[in-house]
C-alpha cells in the first residue's frame, strides 16, 4: 500500500483531496520541496534567486528586507550620512556567527571587499559594491562606507550583500574560502537563523537551527529543501506529505489546490521580469545561419518587430493561467522608478511583417530561442508560445530548452542570439535592473553584468550614473523613469510579463508571500 501511495500522480492526490499529516514527532522538522537548486553555496558568487535565498538563511545582511523589500536593521543598527560621499552604520553589538565566534566590524571590511575577488562569478555581486571607496573602522561596532560619488542607494544595495566570517573563510586567501569549498560547508559560517549542515546535490540542502540567532529563536530546529525541478512531482510530495511546503506550484494545479481543504495558496505581484534578450552586438550571430552573415537584431526595427509578435495576454492567461502580468516595464508600477504610463507592446503581427520588410528581411531568417525549462513559471511552455508567435511572421523559430544550470552556463558563454530569462530586482527599484541587464558591461563600474546581449548605449549609461549619485529622490526617480524608457524604446530587451508568486503549504502551516520570490523557512508559521 505505501508503494502505491507513493506512486500516485499529483493529478489523483488533487482529485481525491488527500494530503498525509505530520506526525507529532516531526513537528520541529520543515520539509521545502523548491523548483531549483542553488548553483553554489557561496553568498557572493552567483547573484540568483536560489542561490539568494539560501545565502540570507544562512547570512544575514547589514539591513534587511521585509516581504515588500522595505528595509530594516540588521546586523546594522542604524545608519545615517556624514556627507556626501560618507555612510556612519552603527552595528548590532552581541551578535555571533554559527561557530561562536563575534562578529565585528572586520567581518564588513572583509565582506565588502569579496565580491570583486571572486573570480568566475555569472552574475557579480559588484553591482552593489561599486559605489565603495573605503570602508573605515572606527571601532568594533562602527564603519564608515567613503564612496566614490554621493550613493543614495547604499543601503539599499548593502541589503544585498551577505556578511561572513573573516576568521571562517581564510582571508589570507585571494578571495577567502574558494567558491568550491564554501559549497562543500567549508567556511560557510554566517549569522542567519540556520547553519549549514550537508548539501547531497540534487537531493537536498539540510539545515539546523542557530539557537543563538540575535533576531530570535527560528521557527524550525531543522530544515530541509529538497530540489525537485519536476512541477507534479512537487505537487504530488506536498500532497503525500512528503514535504510540508513548495514553491512555484504550477499554474495548471492551482485550482485543485485551492479546492483542497488540506492545502493553502498564498502569492504576491513579485519583482521579477520575463524578458527576452537579444544579441545586437555580434555580426554574424551564432544562432542566426541564414542571413548571409549579418545579425538582423542589430537593427531595432527586426528588434520591435519580435516585440510586436508577441501575444503577452493569450501568454498569462492562457499559459500562465493568470500568474503574470503583461508589462512595458521593468518593474510592477508602483516601485520607485516605474512609469504609470507604460504599456505592454501591442500585439501586432501585420505592423510586425512589415517591420521586417523595411528592415530587409520580407522573408523572415531562421533563429534559435533559448530558455530554462525548470527555472521560471513555465519557462519553456512560454517560449514554445513565443516561438509559434515569432514563426508566424516569417521568423523561422526553435527552441533550445535546458534545465537551468545548463541554461546559464551556455547563457553566460553566450551561445543563444536570442534567450529567454527572468530578473528578479533585489533592490526593489529601477537602477537594479537598468545597470545590471542594459547598462554597457563595465566590469570596474558593475555595470552590465547580467547583459549577455551586450546591448550597449553611452546615453543610457550617462542617465544610470546620474541616477546612482543623485541624491534628490524625486530628481533620481525622474531619470531613472527617463532610462527605463529610452532603452525599452531602443528595444534593448523584450519584456514579456511580471510573475505573480505562489506557494503551497499543507494545512496548519502559513507563509507570507514575498515580493522578491524568496522561500524562506523563517517564514514559515503555525497557524
Amino acid at each position: 500500500m505505501m508503494m502505491r501511495w507513493k506512486t500516485l500522480t499529483a493529478a489523483a492526490l488533487l482529485s481525491a483531496g488527500m494530503l498525509a499529516v505530520a506526525l507529532p514527532g516531526q513537528a520541529q522538522e520543515l520539509k521545502i520541496g523548491i523548483s531549483t537548486e542553488p548553483s553554489a553555496l557561496d553568498p557572493h558568487y552567483h547573484n540568483l534567486g536560489p542561490n539568494n535565498q539560501m545565502a540570507f538563511t544562512i547570512f544575514d545582511t547589514l539591513i534587511l528586507q521585509d516581504d515588500k523589500q522595505k528595509l530594516v536593521p540588521g546586523l546594522a543598527e542604524s545608519w545615517k550620512t556624514i556627507d556626501d560621499t560618507t555612510w556612519e552604520f552603527k552595528l548590532r553589538k552581541g551578535v555571533k556567527f554559527h561557530d561562536g565566534s563575534p562578529f565585528t566590524a572586520a567581518d564588513v571590511v572583509f565582506s565588502l571587499a569579496r565580491p570583486a575577488k571572486v573570480p568566475n562569478s555569472p552574475s557579480p555581486f559588484t553591482l552593489f559594491t561599486r559605489s565603495v571607496a573605503e570602508v573605515k573602522v572606527i571601532d568594533d561596532h562602527t564603519v564608515q562606507f567613503i564612496t566614490k560619488a554621493p550613493a543614495p542607494l547604499l543601503p539599499t544595495d548593502l541589503s544585498r550583500v551577505a556578511i561572513m566570517s573573516s576568521k571562517a573563510a581564510k582571508p589570507d586567501v585571494a578571495e577567502g574560502m574558494t567558491t568550491e569549498a564554501l559549497s562543500k560547508g567549508e567556511g560557510l559560517i554566517g549569522t542567519g537563523p540556520y547553519k549549514f549542515v550537508e548539501w547531497t546535490r540534487g537531493n537536498r540542502i539540510v539545515l539546523e537551527a542557530n539557537k543563538d540567532y540575535w533576531g530570535g529563536k527560528p521557527s524550525w530546529e531543522r530544515v530541509i529543501y529538497r530540489p525537485m525541478s519536476n512541477d507534479a512531482a512537487r505537487v504530488a510530495a506536498l500532497l503525500a506529505g512528503d514535504v510540508d511546503m513548495i514553491e512555484n506550484p504550477p499554474p495548471a494545479d492551482l485550482k485543485k489546490l485551492r479546492e483542497n481543504p488540506n492545502v493553502k495558496i498564498s502569492q504576491a505581484v513579485s519583482n521579477r521580469l520575463i524578458y527576452i534578450h537579444l544579441d545586437s552586438f555580434t555580426e554574424p550571430t551564432v544562432g542566426i545561419p541564414d542571413a548571409n552573415g549579418k545579425n538582423p537584431l542589430k537593427d531595432v526595427r527586426v528588434r520591435k518587430a519580435l516585440s510586436m509578435a508577441i501575444n503577452r495576454e493569450a501568454i498569462t492567461s492562457r499559459i500562465m493561467e493568470g500568474l503574470g502580468q503583461p508589462t512595458g516595464d521593468f518593474l510592477p508600477y508602483p516601485m520607485f522608478g516605474t512609469r504609470q504610463d507604460a504599456k505592454p507592446e501591442k500585439y501586432d503581427p501585420d505592423a510586425a511583417k512589415k517591420l521586417l520588410a523595411e528592415a530587409g528581411y520580407p522573408n523572415g531568417f531562421s533563429i534559435t530561442l533559448g530558455t530554462p525549462n525548470n527555472r521560471y513559471i513555465n519557462d519553456a511552455e512560454v517560449a514554445q508560445a513565443v516561438a509559434s508567435q515569432w514563426t508566424r511572421i516569417g521568423v523561422k523559430t526553435k527552441v533550445e530548452a535546458s534545465t537551468a544550470t545548463v541554461f546559464f552556463k551556455n547563457r553566460d558563454a553566450f551561445a543563444y542570439s536570442a534567450y529567454l530569462a527572468g530578473w528578479g530586482a533585489g533592490t526593489g527599484e529601477m537602477s537594479d535592473p537598468l545597470r545590471s541587464l542594459v547598462a554597457t558591461p563595465i566590469k570596474e563600474k558593475g555595470f552590465g553584468g547580467t547583459n549577455k546581449g551586450r546591448y550597449s548605449n553611452p546615453q543610457l549609461d550617462a542617465i544610470i550614473e546620474q541616477a546612482l549619485g543623485t541624491v534628490d529622490d524625486a530628481k533620481r526617480e525622474a531619470l531613472l523613469q527617463q532610462g527605463s524608457k529610452m532603452a525599452l524604446d531602443d528595444q534593448a530587451l523584450i519584456p514579456l510579463h511580471i510573475e505573480v508568486t505562489p506557494w503551497a503549504t499543507r494545512k496548519g502551516l502559513s507563509y507570507k508571500a514575498r515580493a522578491d520570490q524568496y522561500t524562506y523557512a523563517n517564514g514559515v508559521t503555525r497557524d
